[in-house]
């Protein structure tokens, strides 16, 4: 009953935005009839809803719900409350999955001229646009991934496959993301990371209040109250980043605040009107009804989860109607790209001086929000430690904001503005994102810090604290954190991604930019944590051990740059010859520079990882001697005795036999 009450709000909030709009008008020239004009929104609404609803109830599972534990006793009954999430779940995704499948139908047909669902050849017309058009192929991405969750799902009965399926759920957005109004324009790259940051905000907050909803009465009291408090930050979360996204995805359709009063603009103010209802909702739900499920008063929550979902429903049938109507700023630009724009996003920079290095910006949305989250959470786990009196030392808090600052220049200042165009540039970033900000941002010590001021939970539920420990303490972990692996995940990964397409799709398109951001930080962050990590982890040899690691994998590393030194051919030769810049020209020379790049800035944060590491073996011969010491206090130095006893009597058999 719930659902249908949802969908059908949705669906008068989205027809009545489309006539608002006009999305649904005949097209003049090729009108694919009213079925497919009013079935395009229709599905998207289906699919937007049946996506937020899978991936809300697999988050609501991993963080909310309790599950039973073969390692505790009395914590059986718990499973009757994860259990059917995770089929409610894996309904959900069965739903996403046909409706992304019948969404393929229409869209093409209403995208291709002179095309009817009665033609006879259109199996093999979509067969063609699923695998060879990017649109198609992104569907058909988004079909593959809700047909998984659905299945698996249904046999999910562990907090690990609540998560795991929560994770691979969330990539199933990516298309979507790339999909929408964001993919064109000036703004390509910011657009589409606002779009995705908003899609995720908007399926987790939404479709884990339908998830609470929908399973409240197969919890107890108890399990109700606890789910609900639980949901209670995960939705604050959820409407801060879906606000951002917002604001910054909006800007960036209407161009000026006049636009705000066309028929799009008036669309988007309602829209945000309900947003900032839900907004008021979730404030009284923390400052009032939270405290009455204790007490046993569920009367006013439910009244007031209904009237979320309400406003909820008319937000996304509005969406949907957006995602169908042409913004104020035109999709298409006026003028023709250049070469660069369109395989970049972005023009030739100038020719590159210092000041410009410094100065230059295009700011990445993502690592901005990266930055600005990890800085928040960090200080506020330092102002945790000083308000119970616990000291955390004030140079891990300057080298942790230190490496975000690095992070932030060097993902949206002069390294990535000359790094989308220039080899050597570009290597000059890598060499910074894997060497110089991991450097920094491990010394901080962060896991540390979360784990001293995370409170931990004891009712069967995992939170960030459980989350992390089970991180750490996986099988996964051990085997990446193993010296040979981390250092193959650092140095030996460069010839694979170098050597191959890889480089070329990570420079032209944005998943593979991003990605490549994230192996360069995480590859490095993971080899210096094995090496001089102060933060706990599973295999970590000794200093001594660790110092020949680290040589060896310096080596190699040095390979790899005097290869770009001596190298004859061009990477990515048709990528970098296409943009032809009229600076730089000669592309082989600079590639042999970025080799030198990478051969002499490899070094030098290696001296300092040398130190450290010299100082750590250093401070763990002193604590091994004083440990030898406080035994031999301890037991009168048997150890010493047992062994002068020896030679004595060593000595003794000796004399004998003379």
């Amino acid at each position: 009953m719930l659902s249908i009450v949802i969908l059908v709000i949705s669906v008068l909030a989205m027809v009545a935005g489309a006539l608002l709009t006009g999305a649904a008008a005949p097209i003049a020239l090729s009108d694919p009839g009213p079925l497919v004009r009013w079935g395009v929104p229709g599905l998207k609404l289906v699919v937007d809803l049946s996506s937020a609803i899978t991936i809300g109830t697999l988050a609501l599972a991993a963080v909310a719900l309790p599950v039973a534990d073969g390692t505790r006793s009395g914590l059986s009954r718990h499973a009757r409350a994860h259990r059917p999430a995770m089929l409610l779940a894996s309904a959900a995704a069965g739903l996403w999955a046909l409706g992304t499948l019948v969404l393929v139908v229409f869209t093409y047909v209403d995208a291709v001229p002179d095309t009817r669902l009665s033609d006879e050849t259109l199996g093999a017309q979509l067969w063609a646009f699923m695998t060879d058009v990017e649109l198609g192929q992104g569907l058909l991405f988004t079909l593959i991934v809700a047909s998984l969750i659905s299945i698996l799902a249904a046999g999910g009965q562990s907090l690990r496959a609540a998560g795991l399926l929560c994770c691979l759920s969330l990539v199933g957005l990516i298309p979507p993301a790339l999909a929408g109004h964001a993919n064109t324009g000036g703004s390509h790259e910011t657009a589409v990371t606002g779009l995705g940051v908003h899609l995720v905000a908007l399926c987790l907050w939404v479709g884990g209040l339908i998830a609470l909803a929908a399973l409240w009465p197969s919890l107890t009291r108890e399990q109700a109250a606890a789910a609900a408090r639980r949901f209670s930050p995960l939705a604050l979360w959820s409407f801060v980043f879906l606000w951002v996204s917002g604001v910054v995805s909006a800007w960036i359709r209407i161009g000026e605040l006049g636009a705000l009063w066309t028929s799009y603009g008036v669309l988007l103010l309602a829209k945000s009107a309900l947003l900032l209802g839900l907004g008021a909702a979730g404030w009284w739900h923390r400052r009032r009804t939270l405290a009455q499920l204790d007490d046993g008063r569920a009367g006013s929550f439910g009244r007031l989860v209904a009237g979320e979902l309400g406003l909820m429903a008319a937000a996304m049938g509005l969406a949907a109607a957006l995602a169908r109507s042409a913004p104020p700023v035109p999709e298409v630009p006026a003028t023709l790209p250049t070469i660069a724009e369109s395989l970049t996003g972005y023009p030739i920079p100038p020719e590159p001086t210092l000041a410009r290095w410094l100065t230059s910006w295009q700011p990445d949305l993502l690592w901005i929000l990266v930055a600005v989250v990890a800085g928040g959470i960090y200080l506020r786990g330092v102002v945790r430690m000083h308000r119970r009196g616990d000291h955390w030392p004030v140079h891990r808090t300057l080298l942790w904001f230190l490496g975000l600052a690095a992070l932030t220049w060097l993902t949206s200042g002069g390294p990535m503005v000359y790094g989308r165009v220039q080899f050597s540039a570009h290597m000059l970033g890598h060499m910074m994102l894997s060497m110089l900000v991991p450097l920094f941002l491990v010394m901080a010590a962060p896991m540390t810090l979360a784990l001293r001021t995370l409170p931990s939970r004891h009712d069967g539920t995992r939170g960030p604290r459980e989350w992390l420990l089970a991180a750490l303490e996986s099988w996964y972990s051990r085997q990446i954190t193993r010296p040979a692996v981390s250092g193959f995940f650092f140095a030996g990964l460069l010839f694979l991604f170098y050597f191959s397409g890889l480089f070329p799709l990570a420079l032209q398109t944005h998943v593979g930019h991003e990605a490549m951001h994230v192996h360069f930080l995480a590859a490095g962050y993971l080899f210096l944590w094995v090496l001089i990590g102060p933060d706990p982890g599973p295999n970590r040899p000794s200093p001594a051990l660790r110092m020949v690691f680290m040589f060896a994998v310096i080596a190699f590393h040095t390979f790899f740059g005097v290869a770009l030194m001596m190298s004859r051919g061009l990477l990515a030769e048709e990528f970098f010859t296409a943009l032809q810049r009229p600076w730089a020209s000669d592309l082989l020379a600079d590639q042999h520079l970025g080799g030198g790049l990478a051969w002499g800035l490899g070094e030098v944060p290696m001296v300092a990882v040398a130190l450290i590491l010299a100082v750590q073996w250093a401070r763990a011969d002193d604590r091994e001697a004083k440990r030898r010491d406080r035994a031999a206090d301890r037991d009168g130095d048997a150890e010493l005795t047992a062994y002068n006893a020896m030679l004595a009597g060593m000595a003794d058999q000796d004399s004998r036999r003379g």
